[in-house]
């Protein structure tokens, strides 16, 4: 009777471990053991702009090696020198969608919020894009748009920033504001893309919260960089959960931790997954936020070729659970 007793309290105690076994994996699978992109259905993206040259040399090679990684969708920075029916017949070729574009404020190239917008609408659509984002605030016309002696591009664009007043970030807002109206009927959202400089404290408030603020939510969206919020000494976090639903895109950009806080475009790039921010938290909080359109980007200086920092972001995302 004893060893009969025994042997059926191990057994219930089995079963019981069972069952408990059992809840535990059904409430981690709910909790997310499926990979997050996964489990939400999201693609990964990627904003060509990481590949810089390697993609104007050779796109139909790079967007090759873009879709083998394991990318499906591309945010473009440019038509590097195509016209919109080449760049979509070379991302047909590759299996790539491009959902956003980032298009300048000013006249440059063949694309701007300043130039022809009936034409743009029409790239934008043959392209399939349906954000048009700004990723770099609308330099003041009064202002003398050229570089000092021994100036570089951030160090430029740096002090442009710093003589940004509270009415220039203003004028900004309803220049998006306006670009947002004249591109809905088209079905385009227009958003703005953040660096740090936006960060940085003008009478009493931030470009940033200018920006936020003035602009009309039905007419424009944002596009936050991970990275560049960090670079800035801000909180992601804070800024997702102040203006929830104000962001719907997301650069996955990552930086070391040896960054210093700062308004002056200066940051130490990494792979995603290898730096200070993290991910598993960032990723479902800006799920949660609104976030639906998420695209690696990297600065330089790359510690490895371009193509390859890009697969270590990738395969780091595809496998971690948020």
């Amino acid at each position: 009777m004893t060893r009969g007793f025994q042997r059926r309290s191990v057994l219930a105690g089995l079963a019981g471990m069972g069952a408990v076994m059992t809840g535990y994996a059904t409430s981690a699978n709910a909790a997310g053991g499926k990979p997050f992109f996964q489990r939400h259905d999201l693609p990964i993206g990627l904003q060509l702009y990481t590949l810089g040259p390697d993609a104007a040399k050779d796109l139909d090679g790079t967007l090759a090696q873009v879709a083998k990684i394991g990318f499906r969708t591309i945010e473009l920075a440019g038509l590097l020198g195509r016209t919109a029916a080449e760049m979509k017949a070379a991302m047909d070729r590759a299996g790539l969608a491009c959902t956003s574009a980032h298009i300048q404020g000013r006249p440059m190239g063949s694309q701007s919020f300043s130039g022809d917008l009936a034409k743009l609408a029409d790239d934008l659509n043959v392209l399939g894009v349906t954000s048009a984002v700004m990723p770099l605030f609308y330099i003041p016309d009064r202002f003398e748009l050229k570089p000092q002696a021994g100036e570089d591009g951030p160090a430029f664009l740096s002090r442009m920033a710093g003589q940004m007043t509270i009415d220039d970030w203003k004028w900004n807002a309803d220049f998006l504001n306006q670009k947002g109206e004249a591109l809905k009927s088209a079905g385009v959202a227009v958003g703005y893309h953040n660096h740090n400089n936006e960060f940085a404290p003008v009478g009493g408030t931030t470009g940033m919260d200018i920006l936020l603020k003035e602009t009309d939510p039905s007419l424009v969206t944002f596009e936050m960089d991970a990275g560049w919020v960090t670079a800035a000494g801000q909180d992601p976090f804070a800024l997702l959960k102040q203006y929830k639903g104000r962001f719907t895109l997301m650069h996955v950009k990552d930086i070391k931790a040896t960054t210093q806080p700062n308004f002056a475009l200066k940051q130490d790039p990494t792979e995603v997954g290898s730096g200070m921010i993290d991910w598993k938290k960032l990723l479902p909080a800006a799920y949660e936020s609104g976030v639906r359109g998420f695209f690696v980007e990297q600065e330089a200086p790359f510690a490895h070729p371009r193509i390859e920092a890009a697969k270590i972001s990738h395969d780091y995302l595809a496998g971690v659970a948020a």
